[in-house]
């Protein structure tokens, strides 16, 4: 690291929007430190998104080993050893890690380990690690130390019994039964990873659905997809009266006024997250917050001068891609390279099969706003390419401005959901419609050819159904 101590950016934090936000800086020829409590990337790289997919890809392979003989293929006596399963997850993390660590050097970003706390406006100082005591004075102060995973009341969390997603990622021994409490992405992606393994799963959510942010015709299809996968699920459900004893778990889940004890190997809380800000701050620096999320204006700056927070810190959507976006454009307002741009609309995925991906409005959101708007839909059973591929789950639902065809939201529960839905993403930046998508030839045979057919289906044009 260079022996001055100045900077033109400070950034504590080095996931997504961190690391982002000091290689935008790097590359603008700013000087930068990153200062990361443990690796460079963040949960994100290190124990969220990039290691879950390894697991969710292995569990994905699996089942379609298992199941050749759809293909007309013979694959006898398919195993898995769970060890190198999750070890391969962890090599894929570290794997990534070294990458940012190489991106910081190669943008002449200084990066050390340590817990940061912004001392003063412009003043910066190392309260843990190898570097503790150590200060750094900053013209800017970018604050990206996202959240952590939110915990139940008054359970202990023992990382044998009770876990949240951070042990069950360096778990050795594959559970026989889990209770998952949460349907969000993190609790699905989950629940259908244990599933394809062989574990019994059983999944409670408080909310009537599971992925309750999702439309609702897209929740209920992938609910009954995973129960059809062998996940017993409960929605409208309450965890009460926790009990850990020395090899299960047991709980009560309260279903209106039905009660009923489940017990389990293991209970793995996905309840949602909590901005992280322990230490964050120093007794001389008072930002506005509001639950604990740093409160940010249009160009990112807090209520302090020369203070800047991006990413999950400043609250929800807590997506990894939303982060990185903030904060790039934090720093590209900070050092005066073109008018920051807030998110307006934006992909949300979860990796499960089916997968499910969307943007804008769902169909709920668009009745309660009374506007005036049409649904096309095109299911992948008349897809020539899902059916092909033996991945015929699901639809492309496209909602729309029932005037204009301006596109208000789009949604897709199937094969490669997670990547059709960036075609949705550039219409609704670009405010292409429904009838541009239409008229957009799409190469056949392929997934994305539903795309293109649901925005026809809009005004019955859709030549498959």
């Amino acid at each position: 690291m260079a022996e001055s101590l100045e900077y033109d950016l400070i950034v504590i934090g080095g996931g997504p929007a961190g690391y982002a936000g000091a290689i935008r800086a790097g590359q603008l020829g700013k000087k930068v430190v990153c200062i990361e409590m443990e690796r460079a990337g963040g949960t994100c790289l290190n124990w969220g998104c990039i290691p879950t997919k390894a697991l969710l890809k292995s569990a994905e392979l699996y089942q379609k080993m298992r199941k050749a003989e759809i293909y007309g293929l013979s694959a006898k006596e398919v195993s898995f050893d769970f060890a190198k399963v999750m070890e391969r997850s962890r090599g894929v993390a570290s794997q990534m890690a070294k990458g940012i660590e190489f991106l910081f050097r190669k943008n002449k970003v200084d990066y050390l380990v340590g817990k940061a706390q912004v001392s003063a406006p412009g003043m910066v100082s190392i309260t843990e690690g190898e570097h503790r005591g150590k200060f750094f004075k900053g013209k800017n102060i970018l604050i990206a130390t996202g959240c952590k995973m939110r915990r139940i009341p008054d359970l202990a969390y023992d990382g044998q019994r009770v876990l949240t997603s951070r042990e069950a990622l360096a778990g050795t021994q594959l559970p026989k039964s889990v209770v998952i409490v949460g349907a969000g992405a993190i609790g699905v992606e989950f629940a259908y990873f244990y599933n394809a393994l062989g574990t019994k799963v059983t999944l409670v959510e408080m909310l009537p659905a599971v992925l309750p942010v999702e439309d609702e015709e897209v929740s209920k299809t992938l609910q009954r997809s995973l129960e059809k996968q062998g996940i017993r699920i409960l929605t409208g459900t309450k965890c009460e009266n926790f009990r850990v004893g020395a090899s299960s778990v047991k709980v009560d889940l309260v279903t209106g006024d039905q009660r009923q004890e489940v017990e389990a190997d293991v209970l793995l809380s996905a309840i949602g997250v909590v901005a992280n800000v322990d230490g964050l701050l120093g007794p001389a620096v008072k930002l506005d917050l509001d639950r604990n999320y740093v409160k940010v204006g249009d160009d990112y700056q807090t209520s302090v001068k020369g203070i800047y927070a991006a990413g999950d810190i400043i609250g929800p959507p807590w997506l990894a891609h939303i982060a990185t976006f903030e904060a790039v454009n934090a720093v590209n307002g900070m050092f005066g390279h073109g008018h920051p741009k807030r998110v307006r609309t934006f992909p949300g995925c979860t990796y499960c099969q089916p997968q499910v991906a969307s943007t804008g409005l769902t169909e709920r959101a668009a009745k309660e706003k009374k506007l005036d708007f049409k649904v096309g839909k095109f299911p992948f059973t008349a897809s020539g390419k899902a059916v092909a591929s033996a991945e015929s789950e699901g639809f492309v639902k496209v909602i729309s401005d029932a005037r204009t065809g301006e596109i208000y939201g789009a949604h897709i529960i199937g094969s490669e959901a997670t990547e059709l839905i960036a075609e949705y993403g550039l219409a609704m930046e670009l405010e292409a419609t429904v009838e541009e998508i239409h008229q957009t030839i799409h190469a056949h045979p392929t997934l994305s050819e539903a795309s293109m057919e649901a925005a026809a289906a809009t005004v019955g044009e859709a030549i498959h159904i």
